[in-house]
């Protein structure tokens, strides 16, 4: 087995022995009405998540914090959406330019605007 391919099936098998230790998201997840909590009650909304068995369980606390996030934004004005955002919506890297052609590190034939040696042909 070469090295690449011993790296690359270590990392998988790390990634898969996380995911059955910890919830996925719950650390990053969009928390329905993070806007009026506290750094405090969003950690205690995270542990508490964390710490249901099931996803039922889960589910039924989201739609209790759902309730009282909406209660809590008529109380101070403030309009929040009615539906909180699916789950997986809201992560990752979203829409923007990517990692696709254009300027950026990496090999390239063009010449360098530093002072090295460069290439020895004539161009």
């Amino acid at each position: 087995m070469d090295r690449r391919t011993f790296v690359t099936l270590l990392s998988a098998v790390s990634m898969i022995t996380l995911m059955q230790i910890t919830p996925l998201g719950f650390a990053d997840e969009p928390i329905y009405g993070y806007q009026l909590m506290t750094e405090q009650e969003r950690a205690e909304h995270r542990a508490k998540m964390r710490s249901f068995q099931t996803e039922q369980e889960r589910e039924a606390y989201r739609m209790e914090h759902h309730k009282m996030m909406q209660e809590r934004a008529r109380a101070q004005g403030v309009t929040l959406p009615d539906e909180p955002m699916p789950r997986g919506q809201g992560r990752g890297m979203g829409p923007g330019p990517g990692a696709g052609p254009g300027r950026g590190s990496g090999y390239g034939g063009r010449q360098g605007k530093g002072q090295g040696q460069g290439s020895q042909t004539e161009q």
